[in-house]
This record gives C-alpha cells, sequence and structure tokens, in this order.
C-alpha cells in the first residue's frame, strides 16, 4: 500500500508560532522533537505520518495515532519511519519506507508499506 500527503509549510509555520513545542508534542515524540530544525522539518514530519496512516487505510485515529508512527534519521540524514507494535501487529505489517521532500511553500511525504 502507498500513502501521500502534502502539507502548506506555512501552516506549520502559523501552528508553531501559536502552539510552540506544546503543538510539536500532540504529533511528535520527543526524539522526533529534537530532530526539528525548522518548520518545513515539522511539516514534512506531519506529511510522513498523515501519509503512513492512509497507507494503512485508518487516518489518524484509534487504531493509529500520531504517536504510534516513529520517525527517525538515517547516519546520513534520510528519513526513517517504524510503527509501535501494537499498530504493526494489528495491521501485519512486513516493511515500510519514506519519502519527505520540500519544494518551495510545501511539504510532500510518502510512505509505502508492505502487508504479511
Amino acid at each position: 500500500m502507498i500513502g501521500i500527503d502534502l502539507i502548506k509549510t506555512d501552516r506549520m509555520k502559523r501552528f508553531l508560532e501559536r502552539f510552540g513545542d506544546r503543538g510539536l508534542q500532540k504529533f511528535l515524540s520527543e526524539s522526533e522533537i529534537l530532530l526539528i530544525k525548522h518548520h518545513r522539518n515539522a511539516a514534512g514530519f506531519w506529511a510522513a505520518k498523515e501519509a503512513c496512516a492512509k497507507a494503512l487505510g485508518c487516518g489518524i485515529g484509534s487504531e493509529c495515532g500520531f504517536h504510534d508512527i516513529i520517525l527517525s534519521k538515517s547516519p546520513k540524514g534520510a528519513p526513517l519511519i517504524n510503527l509501535s507494535s501494537h499498530v504493526k501487529e494489528l495491521f501485519n505489517i512486513q516493511s515500510l519506507s519514506v519519502s519527505i521532500t520540500h519544494d518551495g511553500e510545501y511539504a510532500i511525504a510518502v510512505v509505502a508499506l508492505q502487508q504479511s
């Protein structure tokens, strides 16, 4: 399955101006927040989590929340994605991958996953 999401980076900028770190905590873990250097990074992470939920076919909600989707970076800075063990088991996930890109005022993410 594949999921994709697009967000205008200015939307994330306004969100962060209004809610600051408290806003980030609503959709990111502490380790994910440490990776955020700019509102554009935050927008990319938001898009990645939304794209993952779409690939799962459930959206963000009771079956899979923002904190069930775990983002990190490889040693070379490439985005990595994982899921909580509960969600992996619930959806029989074998593997997942993510790509995040920024162009102008947009952040776009694509998540591909394989179920058993």
